[in-house]
């Protein structure tokens, strides 16, 4: 029999990290991620969100996240500045989810100011290899848990979402496999659509209209996953290469024995419906490599084309603004206490912006995207 320091070994022979061993992982949300990290890659990034304030604005606020170090990503050579007024950010830490939050305040901002955060990260693939014979049911979430099992106004868990999950996974057996089951129920009955999405992670918009964005996407699954009683989230981050918008949202599970584990349902989606429309593969290899998407996005999959921003939906920030928000995709801005609606310029029909990123990044080797490419589907 093959031990535990066995496989370590062979794991650092072949250029592998195992970030922690599954069974030593106790029923924590703050334990560290699980998964084998492979392929690094250290990207210089360049990241700023250009806000035009409105006439006669007399504070503008905007708060922009902070990404965390952890077990997957490091952080370092984290500088902040803004422009054309001066303004020392302040650092806040929210207290639901932990995320941080670099805070600015603009009093009597004539014309656009810009906010900036330019800092080194590391990041890595990371396959957590799951056998969902070996992810069993926990009878009783501890306390911790509570906000990943909440109802929340855009991710409900009520009768309604309880009975769409009860349809999909009537008896639920393995978390594993039942995800697996709503994941196919998700890529057979949502559309992916910039033009009518919530851009908050509604699973109320997911569900009504049938389709959404990528945060739409993983809203409904949290909700479904909640109604299952399976801690679940939405965490929001960056694709560091050229993009209008550089967010991606993604779903993250725990798993007992697992810890939370990362899920792209929409990328996979989009994904196999390229390899469906692609006249140079034959029938075969489109069954060949749909099956192989499927299996990675089952077996639990993160890519070293994102990095994590913040964790979570519906909280509070900090310093606070004047209401709890749903999700943070890039920044998070008031004028004299409204909000700024959400840009997203995939969408043709949301002009004008009343902000825009602006976004650079340097990675240290070649890196292709793995929902792009289907060779990365053979590894």
């Amino acid at each position: 029999m093959i031990d535990k320091k066995h496989i370590l070994a062979l794991a650092a022979f072949l250029g592998l990290t195992a970030v922690a061993t599954a069974g030593d992982i106790p029923l924590d949300p703050t334990a560290p991620y699980q998964g084998v990290r492979s392929n690094p890659v250290t990207y210089k990034v360049d990241f700023a969100a250009v806000v035009t304030p409105p006439y006669k604005c007399k504070t503008l606020k905007i708060w922009l996240p902070i990404p965390p170090s952890d077990s997957i990503q490091t952080v370092s050579a984290s500088a902040l500045s803004s422009f054309p007024l001066n303004v020392e950010p302040k650092r806040g830490r929210e207290t639901l989810y932990g995320n941080e939050f670099a805070y600015f305040e603009f009093h009597e901002p004539q014309g656009a100011q810009m906010v900036r955060h330019q800092f080194t990260i590391k990041t890595h693939d990371v396959h957590w290899n799951l056998d969902p014979d070996k992810v069993a049911p926990v009878a009783r979430w501890p306390a911790a848990f509570a906000p990943y099992l909440r109802s929340e106004e855009l991710v409900p868990v009520d009768e309604r979402f309880k009975k769409v999950a009860g349809d999909i996974v009537p008896r639920p057996t393995s978390p594993s496999r039942d995800f697996a089951r709503i994941f196919d129920w998700v890529n057979t009955n949502l559309a992916y659509s910039h033009k009518d999405s919530s851009l908050q992670g509604s699973a109320v918009h997911a569900l009504e209209k049938r389709g959404g964005h990528c945060s739409d996407y993983h809203g409904l699954c949290t909700s479904f996953g909640r109604s299952l009683g399976y801690p679940s989230r939405i965490v929001y981050g960056i694709n560091p290469y050229p993009k209008n918008s550089p967010s991606h949202c993604k779903l993250e599970v725990f798993l007992p024995g697992q810890g939370w584990v990362c899920y792209d349902v929409s990328e996979t989606q989009q994904m196999i419906a390229r390899i469906q429309k692609n006249e140079a593969l034959s029938d075969t290899r489109k069954v060949e490599l749909t099956a192989a998407a499927k299996k990675r996005l089952t077996s639990g999959f993160r890519d070293r084309t994102w990095f994590l921003q913040t964790r979570g939906s519906g909280y509070d920030l900090e310093p606070p603004a004047k209401n709890k928000v749903a999700v943070v995709r890039t920044i998070y801005a008031e004028a004299d206490g409204v909000p700024y609606p959400e840009p997203d310029p995939a969408n043709p029909g949301m002009h004008p912006l009343s902000w825009m990123t602006m976004h650079r990044y340097e990675a240290d080797r070649p890196v292709t995207n793995p929902f792009q490419d289907e060779r990365s589907l053979a590894k």
